[in-house]
């Protein structure tokens, strides 16, 4: 556990999240926007808000906590590199966190009656990600009809095997009752960040500064891999 406050955020979905909390993992203050494109231009104006709003020095700061993805490769670049270079230039440690870790763990709050989840996440204008909590990933290609067509429902339930889905930034393309749970357990995400991160450090578990990589779920046309293949992106057919 550090002496200091923790500072948390997540920059993976459309909805980026900041928050301060206490090195026990309490939440303290949060705040969220809708950050589209604009994270390089929002991010630390946001998060120096969040400090003056919570009364904490970024002097003060005890640790970071960071979500990795899997995200949009521009969010989750600016996300990782700002903490990153916070984290090295206050001298605390950083831990990353997988959205998909926290997500799940903040649905598992909102819907305490259901057991096991599944996350449905996007994967460029076409396809999905049905990602499990483990993190195995399955590449949904397209969308098979409208989402709650018939089709689509079984494609689904053969994947989920009596999972419940959870979908963030699908509006649209999954079930109703995934998105609203997606909606709902994304308002928990800070809290969950906090709380999942001030456990590692607890633990004396925190990331290595170097080796803390974002997790995308496309990259962008052109950008190479780590085996050095290109990845190309899907365009809508």
């Amino acid at each position: 556990m550090t002496s200091g406050p923790l500072l948390a955020f997540d920059t993976a979905t459309t909805v980026a999240v900041a928050a301060i909390g206490a090195p026990d993992g309490r939440l303290l203050a949060e705040t969220a926007w809708t950050a589209g494109y604009r994270h390089g231009e929002e991010l630390l104006a946001r998060v120096d808000a969040l400090l003056v709003e919570a009364r904490v020095e970024l002097a003060a700061v005890g640790g970071i906590v960071v979500g990795t993805g899997p995200g949009a490769f521009t969010g989750l670049r600016v996300g990782l590199a700002t903490a990153k270079g916070l984290a090295h230039a206050l001298g605390v440690p950083i831990v990353g966190i997988p959205t998909r870790t926290a997500v799940l763990a903040a649905a598992a709050l909102v819907e305490p009656a259901r057991d096991g989840f599944a996350l449905l996440l996007p994967a460029g204008p076409s396809d999905r990600l049905f990602i499990e909590p483990d993190g195995r990933t399955t590449v949904l290609a397209g969308t098979p009809g409208s989402a709650g067509s018939d089709g689509d429902a079984a494609r689904l339930a053969d994947l989920g095997a009596g999972r419940t889905l959870v979908a963030v930034d699908l509006d649209g393309r999954a079930p109703e009752a995934a998105v609203d749970l997606g909606s709902r357990a994304r308002v928990g995400l800070a809290a969950a960040l906090l709380a999942l991160g001030s456990a590692e450090l607890a633990a004396g578990r925190p990331s290595d500064l170097a080796g803390l990589v974002p997790d995308y779920v496309t990259l962008p046309r052109g950008v190479r891999q780590e085996t050095g293949a290109v990845g190309w992106s899907r365009d809508r057919a």
